[in-house]
């Protein structure tokens, strides 16, 4: 394949780099990666050890004396070459997280803009690094608090994907003065190693030493734990499901180190009676059924207003019988494969398990089969009449099932079926009425860490942090102030006076 060349992706590829170098090392096996888009094997990566996971952490931490000591916005003119080179190489690697992870091809391609986006935002905020100065109650004192790199930033990505994410944390954080350590997930990784070259282009035209950016492919139990465990890496972004997560802060916190945990979402739209369907049943749509239900941020939940509830269903059921699913690179199909096999089970398991709890399905929820759906992996997308109390609704199925849920009575109702599940990241209302839009956003409204009005719960700007509440981990990353968790901070006192006068008034003479 022609966009596999251009990205200088082989049949065979090592699974660890230090920016400028590649460690080539094959006795850790070889993990063979199959597209969920045809079944066919794209290419092979030959995994890490820990002693080139130890080589790695080693240069990485001799580069980070270099880094953090090139002063701020020349940081940011690395990150804003990467980001031109993203530029020249958008149409490949879009092509090829579409391929290998199974997203349509306008989202593959939006990936890539989403880390050209975030490197143009790293930039900036090279130049705004900034701190605050406050007022001193002693005498010729004057206090301020600044921000210093923090040091080895490691980002454990997910397969849903690929290489967005990582942008987000490892381009603020190189702009901060951090190096970085990506572990990609094991089912994508070859767009992991096709970025990474790219970023060793500009690191090597630049004649910057390796161990800036660093690249780990390994098993889990092996390299993941070696992460999580290792005290010279003070802070980690986890992406993943909510028991992934969990293990992790308990694993890293053991060791006082960071986090930034993005696990699991169940968000849900409320659809009230002053609703403009016309923008709500879209944003619905492509909510629930986009990257093929494998979003964190995917609809998960409908809550909608009992006296319009037959029309949005109708609506929903005409839309969703409209949906042509297929190949993912062919830009006519809305819908394109689950990541495996796996993800088709629980797929499946997740509707029997609601039909047995009383749920109705009412569109979809068959598994494809045939000559373009050889892969095993393509289903149709469900819809599910459902109770919000429904265990399997409780929990997050990642596959494109949409649960219908009931609300009577005022807009106070549907924020508290909305709330009352043990996940906290994206949640939307859709509303012409300013009081119910006043109410949502207030303290008493959505408790999650993203609350939107008349737009759906996915695809989120990278201005805004990202990051939920409750189970959802309560990390954040990308815009906003999320900079400030690549760094530590510090609080300064100067005394430019010749007393030596205390805080609080104490007095102590010698």
């Amino acid at each position: 394949m022609n966009f596999l060349k251009k990205l200088g992706i082989t049949s065979k590829n090592f699974g660890s780099s230090t920016g400028t170098k590649w460690i080539k090392s094959t006795d850790q096996g070889e993990l063979k990666i199959v597209s969920p888009v045809d079944g066919k094997q794209i290419a092979s990566v030959y995994q890490a050890s820990e002693k080139e996971y130890n080589k790695v952490i080693k240069t990485a931490l001799t580069a980070f004396e270099f880094w953090k000591n090139i002063p701020a916005p020349r940081r940011g003119e690395i990150v804003r070459q990467i980001g031109l080179r993203l530029r020249d190489y958008k149409e490949p690697l879009g092509t090829l997280v579409s391929y290998e992870m199974g997203k349509s091809l306008q989202e593959g391609l939006g990936e890539v803009q989403e880390m050209i986006d975030i490197c143009d935002f790293a930039v900036g905020q090279s130049r705004q690094l900034y701190g605050f100065t406050m007022q001193s109650e002693r005498p010729m004192h004057r206090m301020y608090d600044q921000y210093h790199p923090l040091g080895i930033v490691t980002t454990i990505s997910a397969f849903n994907f690929p290489v967005a994410v990582y942008s987000w944390n490892a381009m603020i954080a190189a702009a901060c003065g951090d190096v970085n350590i990506w572990k990609p997930s094991s089912k994508v990784p070859l767009s992991a190693i096709a970025t990474q070259k790219i970023i060793s282009e500009v690191l090597q035209e630049n004649k910057l030493p390796e161990g800036i950016f660093n690249l780990v492919i390994g098993k889990g139990s092996t390299i993941g734990e070696r992460i999580l465990n290792d005290k010279r890496i003070p802070l980690i972004s986890v992406t993943g499901s909510t028991a992934v997560g969990r293990h992790a802060a308990e694993v890293i916190s053991k060791r006082f180190g960071k986090t930034i945990l993005e696990l699991g979402g169940n968000n849900a739209i409320i659809v009230t009676p002053d609703a403009d369907l016309k923008i709500a049943i879209p944003s619905i749509v492509f909510g629930a059924v986009g990257t093929a239900g494998q979003r964190c941020t995917t609809t998960r939940r409908v809550i909608i207003h009992e006296s319009i509830y037959p029309k949005v269903k109708a609506s929903l059921l005409k839309a969703y019988r409209s949906l042509k699913i297929g190949n993912p690179l062919d830009q006519k199909n809305h819908v394109g494969p689950l990541i495996d096999k796996d993800a088709v089970q629980l797929f499946s398991s997740a509707l029997k398990q609601v039909k047995n709890e009383g749920g109705k399905i009412i569109q979809g929820g068959k598994v494809l089969s045939g000559k373009n759906y050889n892969s095993g992996c393509y289903v149709v997308p469900a819809i599910v009449e459902a109770d919000n109390s429904y265990s399997i609704v409780q929990e997050e199925t990642f596959a494109p099932i949409l649960y219908l849920i009931k609300y009577k009575g005022n807009v106070e109702n549907a924020i508290k079926i909305q709330n009352d599940v043990v996940q906290g990241l994206s949640s939307s209302i859709f509303t012409n009425n300013i009081r119910e839009v006043e109410k949502y956003l207030s303290a008493n409204g959505s408790d999650c860490g993203i609350a939107n009005v008349n737009i759906g719960t996915s695809g989120a700007e990278i201005g805004g942090a990202f990051g939920g509440e409750k189970e959802t981990g309560g990390g954040r990353e990308s815009g906003s102030d999320a900079w400030k968790a690549y760094m530590r901070r510090q609080t300064n006192t100067i005394n430019f006076g010749t007393a030596l006068p205390l805080a609080q008034g104490i007095k102590f003479d010698i």
